[in-house]
């Protein structure tokens, strides 16, 4: 059955991949990986296989690919990606020696892959189960982890219907998972090879933490709390519903700053962002520091800044809540920053967390916002407790990286 899934699946891809730029970048990208293969790989050298489904997958393996790199040089390090948000941002990361697609999950595929990598071992982040690249890792004596991985009673695995596929599960050499539930499902269909870890993201958000930047513009809008005690929102991967909501609601209160970092910064989002706020607005890539100082609103219209600028505000917004789900509310409140977010939010158990020790607060109208917003207006202990709870909630977290490598006995 699974074969035939990935048959009928390759075929839609090739079809899609004619319309879509996205999806013909992934399908050509696939194609491409064994010539990139064969070009790079040396086969005197023992190489560890990560595979990272997109960018946020990646992010949470990243510190175990970086301590193996740092404590085990002998080994080269080969990432894979198989979407292009993660593989197109992430091509030329200096920590993997290889990068490249993963090619689709057919027999002929996986054994021509593994033919040309060998590897030593293999990591896959979160929810990656490749049924026929397992089952070759399997059968070739190759240790084969489960990182960061997450279970729900929804999930496949534990359906009556999924009794076939849940055999991938048995190719695992063991599963780092992110919490007691998922070890318990694990348990419940025979498999006790689970270890509680934690998720490593927390580590990678302290990480970013570290190696934030210091911002000059977005320090002469914000002020000095002696030049400028008004309080800073700052809303990260925004949405239009979002925004709908936070800026209606900063036309009206004026003594709070904006900063929006649009998820989407294309120019007629930026124009329709631009066109709802009634107050002065500047973009970050035309700013100077005399117009950031006097404008009330800063839209951050590049990439790669926005985890340094949750560091400036007072309260943080996190997109997303409206539509698919919610994105990393774990970078805004490492920095002790409370976090709001839409009610698209079950399947995330950061967010959920932050609910439970009162550092994120989930909100489904404006006039949830509003009325949230006015008691971080007027009730500085709640915020600033909001504030820490936030902090502890990441800082108390982490450590995951280095319980999986206590676990492994492959190096």
């Amino acid at each position: 059955m699974y074969q035939l899934f990935i048959c009928l699946y390759t075929f839609g891809v090739w079809v899609v991949s004619l319309f879509s730029k996205k999806v013909r970048m992934m399908w050509q990208g696939e194609h491409q990986a064994f010539r990139i293969l064969k070009e790079r790989v040396n086969p005197n050298d023992k190489y560890i296989w990560f595979h990272a489904a997109s960018l946020g997958e990646f992010e949470q393996g990243r510190p175990l690919i970086e301590h193996i790199r740092k404590e085990h040089p002998e080994y080269k390090i080969l990432l894979t990606f198989f979407s292009p948000s993660g593989y197109e941002v992430r091509k030329n990361y200096e920590g993997a020696d290889i990068c490249c697609y993963l090619p689709l999950d057919t027999i002929r595929n996986a054994r021509r892959f593994l033919r040309l990598i060998r590897p030593a071992m293999a990591f896959f982040i979160k929810y990656e189960f490749w049924y026929n690249y397992l089952h070759i890792l399997k059968h070739r004596g190759v240790p084969a982890y489960s990182v960061s991985s997450i279970f729900r009673p929804d999930q496949v695995f534990f359906q009556w219907y999924g009794r076939g596929y849940r055999k991938v599960l048995d190719c695992f050499t063991h599963f780092f998972v992110q919490n007691e539930e998922s070890r318990e499902l694990l348990s419940q269909i025979g498999i006790d090879r689970a270890t509680v870890v934690g998720d490593t993201r927390f580590d990678r958000v302290l990480q970013i933490k570290e190696a934030s930047k210091q911002l000059p513009l977005i320090e002469a809008f914000v002020g000095t709390a002696e030049q400028h005690p008004t309080k800073v929102f700052v809303a990260g991967s925004s949405w239009e519903p979002d925004e709908d909501i936070f800026i209606k609601y900063f036309n009206e209160h004026k003594d709070w700053k904006l900063i929006i970092a649009p998820h989407v910064i294309g120019e007629n989002h930026l124009k329709a962002i631009v066109s709802k706020l009634d107050r002065k607005v500047t973009r970050y890539s035309v700013a100077t520091a005399e117009s950031a100082r006097q404008a009330d609103c800063i839209i951050i219209d590049c990439f790669g800044l926005l985890s340094s600028i949750y560091h400036y505000g007072s309260v943080s917004y996190i997109g997303g809540g409206f539509g698919n789900g919610i994105h990393n509310v774990l970078e805004a409140a490492v920095w002790s920053v409370p976090v709001v977010f839409g009610p698209n939010n079950k399947h995330f158990q950061e967010a959920q967390g932050l609910l439970k020790v009162q550092g994120g607060y989930q909100i489904e109208n404006y006039q949830e916002f509003a009325e949230l917003m006015n008691r971080f207006d007027n009730n500085a202990d709640f915020l600033a407790q909001s504030g820490k709870q936030a902090g502890l909630f990441v800082s108390s977290r982490a450590g995951a990286t280095q319980k999986i490598i206590d676990n492994i006995k492959d190096f």
